[in-house]
């Protein structure tokens, strides 16, 4: 978004709590059917803090959208090129802000590039139809949806990780291959699309533990599904964790095996055995940038340490919230690699 909200240094920050308490409002209301109606919800404690998170919500997301369409009419003006729409090719500062400067991103094979907002508010300048609200719902989504998953998944996949050192030798041969053994720099787009084996771990860390780990549908019309009929107007909940331990095409279900992800093992595969980020036209729009993300974080870590599971997997007990996260959290120990 072309924004830093710091959560990982300000616990206290008031937008982080209110996506953490909406969250936890959302899931109590699902759980108890009786505050599923909205005229007994209305009247509860619960629905005033929902709407208090709301408004908190939506008003850091509305300023980050006027902010930067005040940043992008300066920048028009001061360069008096008003009429210009096509500010692609911007490149970005050290805190994500871009500087205005129209340059191509060697990185991204000479494509240019904008922060996901400069590209909505682009867009709605351009004559589409997206107004203000169209903006800040797509902003809500990405703000929402898109740093919790991503963090309970690479929690989950370095405890895997650090539960196998020789998968994690693997992947570090894999990397050093791919970059010349530079461990200093960072890689590029093509280098992280080139990591097929780390991709496979990640995906056998997401078939383990899905970061949404129940996802729901709204009924449109009958189903029937092994001679059962669901009828229209019903809400199906598919059991995700679940669904990714079926033996029949994950073999050993329980065992965490990189190998299930590999390309002769994934052919004839049903396409929706796996579906870590749902599947269809409703399914997670921001997939492949969390891949990339997750390709990143994990790579620069075994690239410089050895990870040890601390936890047994056996032993942890997991909270099916929204979000599938450990009670008491996770451990690992990490050790510089020589």
């Amino acid at each position: 978004m072309g924004r830093q909200v710091n959560a990982q240094y300000n616990s206290d920050s008031e937008y982080v709590k209110a996506v953490y308490q909406i969250g936890s409002i959302v899931q109590n209301r699902q759980q108890k059917i009786w505050l599923q109606p909205d005229f007994i919800f209305r009247r509860t404690q619960d629905y005033r803090d929902h709407q208090k998170c709301l408004a908190i919500l939506h008003e850091f997301s509305n300023r980050v959208i006027h902010e930067r369409k005040e940043e992008i009419r300066q920048q028009r003006l001061s360069k008096g090129d008003s009429n210009n729409n096509h500010s692609a090719g911007r490149t970005s500062t050290a805190d994500g802000n871009n500087n205005g400067d129209f340059l191509s991103h060697e990185e991204l094979g000479r494509k240019k590039r904008l922060a996901f907002l400069d590209l909505l508010i682009e867009a709605s300048q351009d004559g589409t139809v997206l107004s203000h609200e169209d903006i800040r719902e797509e902003v809500d989504t990405f703000m929402f949806e898109g740093h919790d998953t991503t963090s309970a998944a690479i929690s989950w996949i370095l405890l895997l990780l650090g539960g196998d050192p020789a998968i994690q030798d693997r992947i570090v041969e894999e990397i050093d291959l791919i970059m010349g053994g530079d461990r200093e720099r960072f890689p590029t787009m093509q280098e992280l699309n080139e990591m097929k084996y780390l991709e496979a771990c990640i995906k056998e860390g997401l078939r383990l533990y899905p970061s949404v780990p129940l996802i729901a549908r709204h009924l449109t019309e009958d189903v029937d599904i092994d001679g059962y009929t669901l009828p229209a107007g019903t809400t199906a909940m598919i059991v995700v964790y679940q669904l990714h331990r079926n033996p029949d095409v994950f073999p050993n279900p329980d065992k965490y095996n990189p190998d299930h992800f590999l390309p002769e093992n994934c052919r004839g595969r049903h396409p929706y055995a796996y579906i870590p980020f749902s599947a269809g036209p409703r399914n997670c729009i921001g997939q492949k940038f969390a891949l990339l993300e997750e390709k990143s974080i994990i790579s620069a870590v075994l690239r410089k340490y050895k990870i040890e599971a601390v936890d047994r997997r056996e032993n942890l007990t997991l909270l099916g919230e929204l979000i599938l996260r450990p009670k008491n959290g996770l451990r690992i120990r990490i050790s510089r690699r020589t």
